[in-house]
């Protein structure tokens, strides 16, 4: 982690090269830091048999918080493009039946028929070509089905030096911020609901980072 994200190679290449000596560990760590997760997905409403779709899923952290709730849907796919995180993911997929861990870039993979529900959850911001990633989730998404996002920013309402210390200091491991991501989601689906979070920093105790929980509808 102190070399920080690689530069060379695609971006799959880079993602394994900086996620695979810590992808056992990753939960544990980064539980104190990715806050906001457990409330994004209680705040989703999702009928029985509902398809699924979590692009950048990492781990499949986000199969803890729906807990009970999993078996009620018809289908979970969790698309990552890292070998090492799918493998913590295919590993708690192993206890659903309908829980899938596919490898695939979240601006390319498609599933078979539109779907219920697709979540970035602290993904959007270290996906290079982010537009493509937004456009392909709103491609999949059923008529009434749910973009769910939760993420990092950099909101103007900060100091322009703050801003410009977290976007160093999230770069440093392929965190792209950019208050055009929560733009884009507004203008994406017009039926939408957006609220604005801060949370402390491990090991700096002095300064909390924002974040933000997005939840739209497609008309």
């Amino acid at each position: 982690m102190l070399r920080g994200m690689p530069t060379g190679g695609d971006a799959g290449e880079r993602l394994e090269s900086f996620y695979a000596p810590q992808a056992q560990a990753y939960d544990a760590f980064r539980e104190r830091l990715l806050k906001g997760r457990a409330e994004l997905i209680a705040q989703l409403q999702l009928p029985p048999g509902a398809h699924v779709v979590e692009l950048g899923a990492g781990t499949g952290r986000n199969l803890d918080y729906f807990g009970a709730r999993t078996a009620s849907f018809a289908r979970v796919d969790l698309v990552d493009l890292c070998p090492a995180l799918l493998a913590q993911a295919r590993q708690r997929a192993a206890r659903h039946a309908n829980v899938h861990a596919i490898p695939g870039d979240a601006c390319l993979w498609q599933p078979h028929a539109p779907v219920d529900c697709v979540i970035f959850s602290y993904s959007l911001s270290m996906i290079p070509d982010w537009r493509g990633a937004l456009a392909n989730a709103r491609a999949m998404l059923k008529p009434g089905g749910v973009l769910a996002v939760i993420d990092f920013t950099a909101p103007p309402s900060q100091s322009r030096l703050l801003r410009r210390f977290w976007t160093l200091w999230f770069g440093h491991d392929g965190v792209r911020l950019d208050f055009a991501h929560v733009d884009a989601l507004r203008a994406a689906l017009a039926q939408h609901k957006y609220t604005e979070h801060r949370a402390p920093v491990p090991y700096i105790p002095a300064l909390e980072v924002a974040y933000y929980r997005y939840i739209g509808t497609m008309q």
